[in-house]
């Protein structure tokens, strides 16, 4: 009476329809998910968790429990003022007549709630048992004063019915008519005539009205509530809310129809109450008011306990739940009951039932949006155990049921939706980050997989062009305790690309059991979390380190996303030192070390690739086209220091693009020596190391125009746009040790000791020369937090492989942090 005295027969048919259509794609959802699995308590609440995760399944759980608190209480609120409009005495009077005896005050009807709400509380106390005992006769009840009802309209004649309403002080006599099946009624109770409601005072509304009478559709939920108490809830759920669903909305539609042919809205504006006046026998309508909200305001509860039960028991909110995991021995949630009695009773100090109408549908409306947005995940996600026996549903229907909702909700109330939104995101966050990780699984894992594999297949290495080159690193670690800083060192190399860890383990699987590499991935993933570095993981067994190697350049990434770049630790007898017992991240008293890495090498122990073994991983990485850098003592670059110190002038990065070994064909703008300057612009862009200063050095000799070439090479570096000082470096004293007489046959061993060819027979370089251009590179001040040097490409003949990582030996030896580069393919652009 209400909904269509306001609204009118055409917009309460619309409201109908809207909130069915809303409640109908939600509906799908839920049977769904109901039929892809054994339930649990906790009906919504477990469906969202356990497909969105911990913490959309927490926060939606508070809020659904709120929602059934709040709806609870709207009950009880709703059959108080139907036992006040009974047997409360009229406005204006001081002594009750005849039934009429009940006063009427906030305080009074606060306590017949409160007893009406003990009632409740007896009911769900005593167990699930007794309360679908107490709701099957209450819907017999009720199904019987709805045929009544339903007889009523035909069977009682049109009669005048004084309407008592409070004024001012006292109370006025206003008539409302029954006119029986009237066209001249029906065609006045079309439209809409929204007035003020007469129990709060407030002018009604589209959205007020909307939001009153949603609230009788919210009992969808009731059955799901219960999946816990439900022998056979995945059968029991989607055939009991279906039937419901079609069963209340035809007689809402019928009700609708005939109130508004038989009643004038004055009738159903101003008395709530008029179907007693009207029926055939009035006392079996107030029992069946009393019955079906005093079933509501039951159903939603020991719908709410459940909700809390369920939370308590996944731990989600820690010790301030924990008394709510105490059951009975039957195994009923009592003191989930008891507590959300409590709530309830709090509510209920709200008073006024249309006060909280608003706040209750918003609540309930963002869970039926989230029960669709977790099927509609569970749809796209396309996960093979995503089986659901119920079929009638599509991602279009889950779509349909979120937009409705949320389009309802802003709506109804734009404050409430806003402030329940703001409130869900808090605890989102809350939850997020205090939770405790569960073992749900997660669906946003799914998710991500199955966009990243769409995408991955996209991305056409076909399609590459210079202009969107990024580094994509493969980081090889023997063990990660004596590598921390270099980890993190190559993590701000990357720059968004590509980057993984890899790990070669010596071992034969023939000889072994199970893979050794499954223990060790957790212990790897772990580290990466801790460090804080976004790597991913290949480990990989082989007969070798060089064939480990070769295997993960040709199998490490997918598609596009393949490392383009070897870096490698350099080869030396440095003994190695552990990273990890001095890394932030491991320093924490909270924190325990050992993470599965075995100890370091002792300093005397044998190492597990030969000189010759690890020049021929670079030989290897550049005949596959892969771009080398080697990084000598990165262990001891303490990062935070040399970028955090309040020292003047900042500290710098120093470049070399000139091959060093290779004095007599030193250029600056070859693809390698582009390369090097690419990889110390990309340090340089980095979040950490924006405040070093890049330096590049310009090796000139007397007589070769340095100016000239300085100027050349300030007008490549503005091309590339890098920032960067040039500093001149005279180095005829250097190259002057170089210029020697090629030493004939006679000198053969100490020719193949001393000198190595790089890479024909046409030059050779003594230590001598390379240890004064160590020295030239070292004089240089002030001393910068790293180096980037050129490094030559391995000789051709590999019995030269000693000889050419001798000669690296001592052109990096006491220079600190040093990064060899060399690269093999174009990654400058001048275009746009």
């Amino acid at each position: 009476g209400f909904v269509v005295g306001h609204a009118g027969l055409y917009q309460a048919l619309a409201m109908f329809a809207v909130a069915y259509f809303i409640i109908g794609m939600t509906v799908l959802s839920v049977c769904a998910i109901a039929t892809n699995g054994a339930l649990d308590a906790g009906g919504a609440y477990y469906m969202i968790s356990r497909a969105l995760g911990p913490e959309f399944g927490g926060s939606i759980g508070i809020m659904f429990f709120l929602a059934n608190v709040c709806g609870s209480a709207l009950y009880v609120l709703g059959l108080v003022e139907a036992v006040v409009d009974s047997f409360g005495i009229p406005p204006g009077q001081k002594a009750g007549t005849g039934v009429h005896v009940l006063p009427q005050s906030y305080w009074y009807e606060l306590l017949y709630g409160t007893v009406l709400l003990a009632l409740c509380l007896l009911v769900c106390l005593v167990g699930a048992s007794i309360y679908a005992k107490a709701t099957f006769l209450i819907f017999l009840i009720v199904a019987g004063v709805l045929g009544t009802i339903l007889v009523s309209f035909f069977a009682t004649r049109p009669t005048g019915v004084p309407i008592r309403l409070p004024h001012l002080n006292g109370s006025e006599i206003e008539n409302g008519n029954f006119t029986g099946f009237s066209l001249a009624t029906l065609r006045d109770n079309l439209g809409g005539g929204y007035g003020v409601d007469y129990t709060t005072g407030q002018m009604m509304s589209f959205s007020s009205v909307f939001a009153v009478m949603f609230n009788g559709c919210t009992g969808i939920m009731a059955g799901s509530n219960m999946s816990g108490d439900l022998k056979r809830p995945s059968y029991s759920i989607p055939r009991g809310t279906i039937s419901a669903v079609l069963f209340t909305y035809l007689v809402y539609n019928l009700l609708a129809f005939l109130m508004c042919a038989t009643c004038s809205r004055t009738l159903l504006q101003k008395d709530y109450g008029f179907l007693r006046d009207i029926s055939i026998f009035p006392p079996l309508v107030t029992v069946g008011i009393y019955a079906a909200t005093l079933s509501a305001a039951m159903s939603n509860l020991i719908g709410a306990s459940r909700i809390l039960y369920a939370l308590a028991r996944d731990d989600l909110f820690g010790r301030a739940l924990a008394l709510a995991k105490k059951t009975s021995a039957s195994g009923n949630p009592v003191m989930a009951v008891i507590l959300s009695w409590l709530v309830v009773q709090l509510v209920l100090f709200s008073g006024k039932l249309n006060t909280i109408a608003g706040v209750v549908t918003t609540f309930f409306l963002l869970v039926y949006a989230t029960v669709n947005l977790a099927c509609l995940a569970l749809e796209w996600a396309s996960a093979p155990n995503f089986r659901p026996t119920f079929r009638y549903f599509t991602w279009h229907t889950c779509l349909l049921g979120i937009a409705g909702c949320c389009v309802m909700m802003f709506l109804i109330s734009p404050v409430s939706a806003s402030a329940s939104l703001g409130f869900l995101l808090l605890l989102l966050l809350a939850l997020h980050y205090l939770s405790p990780s569960s073992t749900w699984g997660y669906i946003s894992q799914a998710l991500i997989f199955h966009q990243v594999r769409k995408y991955l297949l996209m991305l056409d290495v076909r399609k590459d062009h210079v202009k969107f080159w990024r580094p994509q690193m493969l980081l090889m670690v023997q063990n990660p305790r004596g590598s921390a800083r270099l980890i993190d060192f190559v993590n701000d190399l990357k720059k968004s690309g590509l980057y993984v860890l890899g790990h070669v383990e010596l071992q034969d699987l023939d000889m072994l059991p199970s893979d050794p590499l499954q223990p060790q991935q957790d212990s790897w993933l772990s580290l990466v979390d801790k460090l804080n570095v976004k790597a991913f993981v290949s480990l990989t067994l082989a007969p070798s380190v060089r064939h480990g190697v070769r295997q993960l350049l040709f199998t490490s990434g997918l598609g596009g996303m393949r490392p383009n770049t070897l870096v490698l630790g350099f080869y030396d007898d440095a003994a190695p030192q552990d990273g990890l017992a001095r890394h932030p991240a491991f320093t924490s008293a909270r924190e325990e070390v050992p993470l599965g890495f075995p100890p370091l090498r002792a300093p005397a122990a044998p190492k597990l690739l030969s000189p010759r073994e690890y020049v021929g991983i670079v030989a290897d990485a550049l005949k596959m086209l892969r771009n080398v850098l080697l990084a000598r003592q990165l262990e001891s670059l303490d990062k935070a220091w040399e970028l955090r110190r309040a020292a003047s002038p900042p500290p710098s990065i120093h470049v070399w693009p000139v091959n060093l070994l290779r004095p007599d064909s030193a250029r600056y703008a070859d693809t390698c020596s582009l390369f090097l300057l690419q990889m110390a612009c990309v340090l340089n862009m980095a979040r950490a190391w924006r405040r070093a200063c890049l330096r590049l050095f310009l090796c000139v000799e007397a007589g070769a125009m340095p100016h000239a070439q300085e100027e050349k090479l300030r007008q490549l570096l503005k091309d590339l746009r890098i920032q960067a000082q040039i500093q001149l470096v005279p180095w005829d004293a250097v190259t002057r040790l170089h210029w020697q007489t090629c030493q004939g046959p006679s000198g053969g061993q100490e020719e193949e000791e001393g000198t190595v060819n790089f890479p024909a027979n046409a030059t050779q370089v003594s230590d001598e020369y390379v240890c004064a251009a160590n020295k030239l590179v070292l004089e240089q001040s002030p001393t910068p937090a790293v180096r980037f040097l050129y490094l030559p490409r391995p000789p051709a003949d590999t019995s030269l492989y000693p000889l050419y990582l001798h000669q690296l030996e001592l052109l990096t030896r006491g220079l600190g942090p040093t990064v060899l580069v060399h690269g093999v393919s174009a990654v400058t652009s001048t275009q746009l």
